[in-house]
């Protein structure tokens, strides 16, 4: 019942790159096994990357819009060629090791991590990456380590910060959870998943009540979908003892 779901971060690909996460318990990311990307030879991508009239933040652009394709194979090619012409940019390691993580190669994405981290140690995204590769792997105290050098390196990392309560609630550390997402809502943003985390919290420390006054605050800040789903679900479960 208590399935986690890491946020995402809007501003991957852009120069001061990526901090994501899906859900730690995601049944299954599919595994790209044919992937030509680690040497970079893709069919299409590297000729292109390899022109001097593709900027390289188009680039960064093509490669995630392959990655919201599914295309992972070709993502990956893409900011391979930008790691050729820069092999020491921290964020484009970054960006594939996330890249990696979606598509299920969970040991490449830590070693892209800990490439970015070793460039550059105070890239809070990249902390904040690899937090929730641990926190997927069940390595909380890990996990729980690198979100609090995210946040030490950004305190307002909003993202770090509802990670962070995620995993303190695996960790049953319920009022240490609740701390972190009420400073996020006080941040002002991504509400709807703070709302709904601190619900989830709620809930499953027993407080109903707040529980169900939180999940009513999120709901109106999902569209239709899985998540909106999700948190009308765990309102039922919550009434449905109540119902005759």
């Amino acid at each position: 019942m208590n399935t986690s779901y890491f946020v995402d971060n809007q501003d991957c690909f852009k120069r001061q790159a990526c901090s994501n996460v899906p859900s730690a318990n995601t049944a299954f990311y599919p595994n790209r096994i044919d992937c030509p990307s680690r040497g970079g030879n893709s069919s299409v991508t590297p000729s292109l990357a390899s022109s001097q009239v593709a900027p390289e933040t188009s680039l960064r652009k093509l490669a995630q819009n392959k990655m919201l394709q599914g295309d992972y194979c070709e993502a990956i090619a893409i900011i391979t060629c930008l790691l050729d012409r820069h092999p020491d940019n921290a964020n484009d390691y970054n960006n594939r090791g996330f890249i990696h993580y979606q598509s299920g190669e969970l040991d490449a994405a830590l070693a892209d991590y800990n490439k970015a981290i070793e460039i550059n140690p105070d890239l809070a995204a990249a902390y904040n990456n690899r937090a929730n590769y641990y926190a997927a792997k069940k390595e909380l105290i890990k996990a729980i380590a690198d979100y609090d050098r995210a946040i030490d390196l950004n305190p307002l990392h909003v993202r770090a910060l509802i990670n962070r309560g995620i995993t303190l609630r695996e960790l049953k550390l319920y009022d240490r959870a609740i701390e972190n997402f009420d400073f996020a809502l006080r941040l002002g943003q991504l509400q709807g998943q703070a709302w709904k985390e601190r619900g989830r919290t709620h809930h499953l420390r027993g407080d109903w009540n707040y529980a169900l006054a939180d999940y009513r605050r999120a709901l109106p800040f999902f569209p239709e979908g899985r998540q909106k789903q999700q948190i009308q679900a765990w309102i039922d479960e919550i009434l449905s003892p109540f119902q005759f």
